[in-house]
């Protein structure tokens, strides 16, 4: 099971840290190295996140999301992106970026950095809203119960979750834009860009967010459908399988969840070059790492981790919450990635070993109830 799910992860980390002794010499290998763990630490909420929803979606569609989607995450966010921004920021074409990135590392970082303040806000505002509309749902297993219930009766209150983010996006403008963090410690002006940025990330997740859960609804419509069929299905003896996203449905969901990966990414990306400026070692070990990220979400899918952890879903929620505040935050502040990748990791953590006291107490009772009707049997002398 490991070896099938992770085979690919382990070929391309082999791959990857030869072709960084031969680019950059061992010094090269120790940066992709540290790069890879990095995108790991950073990522582990993103895997638990996907799981939930690839585990919706056909064998099929889980290929292309190990696939396709692989080189969109490696080639698209981990390569292009950056040179995008440079190309963005800098006004210049994609192959002058390209050309700045390999020849001029330190104007290429630079640009990177005083674009960050626009990128902050995109992936702020989207992870944001992911967050706002989990934890305003009505669910049947809170983790928080104490946080959760009152905040699912306000989650009743129509466009509320727009409504906080775009006052969250006014007060970030107002205060952490008017004094940007830009290269070599300089301050400016961004509150103009940041509004920008975010009502683009805000307007990304509502179309995206919209017609994936679109054709969610579309699904447990015919889930139900297929359920009525199947309790008539068993009546006769016969058994059908459990509906899975496919077609329009899937693809929309690949879509939704492309962009939460480049949602994810654009704290590594913009970490990473707190290790390095060079574009090539860091594509290798964030492309490492964005392939074990894959590889572990399919394992999460296919071992059912999320139905027997149940809290495991709701830790990721709040990481994401925490990290889209952090990217906020980090458009004046610098805030170190290793503070980035704790948040996430202590709140999974603490949410798994929820999930443990929970499954073991729902063992014990279950035990004491069998007990208990053996004594009953027992006793009426059956």
């Amino acid at each position: 099971m490991i070896l099938k799910t992770f085979g690919w992860s382990f070929a391309v980390t082999a791959l990857g840290l030869v072709a960084a002794v031969f680019y950059g010499g061992w010094t090269g290998f120790g940066i992709v190295a540290i790069l890879s763990i990095l995108e790991i630490s950073l990522s582990f909420d993103n895997a638990v996140v996907n799981a939930g929803i690839l585990k919706k979606m056909s064998a099929f569609w889980q290929k292309i999301f190990l696939t396709v989607g692989v080189l969109i995450a490696v080639f698209g966010m981990r390569l292009v992106f950056p040179v995008v921004i440079v190309a963005i920021s800098a006004k210049i074409g994609p192959i002058d970026a390209v050309d700045l990135a390999l020849n001029d590392k330190d104007q290429y970082q630079q640009l990177v950095t005083d674009a960050h303040p626009s990128i902050a806000a995109f992936g702020g505002m989207f992870l944001l809203m992911i967050f706002l509309d989990f934890i305003f749902e009505d669910r049947d297993i809170k983790w928080l119960g104490w946080l959760e219930r009152p905040l699912a009766k306000l989650g009743k209150v129509d466009m509320l979750s727009v409504c906080i983010a775009l006052i969250v996006l006014m007060i970030s403008a107002m205060t952490f834009a008017t004094n940007a963090h830009q290269h070599g410690g300089a301050h400016v002006d961004k509150a103009q860009t940041v509004l920008i940025s975010g009502i683009a990330g805000l307007i990304t997740y509502m179309i995206v967010g919209g017609l994936s859960g679109y054709f969610e609804d579309r699904l447990e419509e015919e889930e139900e459908r297929e359920h009525e069929e199947e309790e008539e299905a068993e009546r006769s003896g016969k058994k059908k399988p459990a509906v899975v996203l496919a077609g329009q449905a899937a693809f929309f969901m690949f879509l939704y969840l492309e962009v939460l990966d480049a949602s994810f990414s654009f704290d590594g990306v913009i970490g990473a070059f707190a290790i390095t400026n060079d574009i090539v070692l860091m594509a290798l070990g964030l492309g490492i790492g964005a392939m074990y990220v894959r590889s572990l979400t399919v394992y999460l899918v296919r071992q059912g981790t999320l139905d027997d952890y149940v809290y495991l879903e709701h830790g990721a929620h709040y990481a994401i919450g925490a990290l889209s505040a952090i990217l906020l935050v980090t458009i004046q502040y610098e805030i170190h990635e290793v503070i980035t990748g704790l948040v996430g990791v202590v709140l999974i953590a603490w949410s798994f070993w929820s999930s443990v006291r929970r499954n073991t107490k729902l063992a014990a009772a279950e035990g004491k109830a069998a007990t208990s009707d053996e004594k009953t049997e027992v006793s009426s002398g059956v």
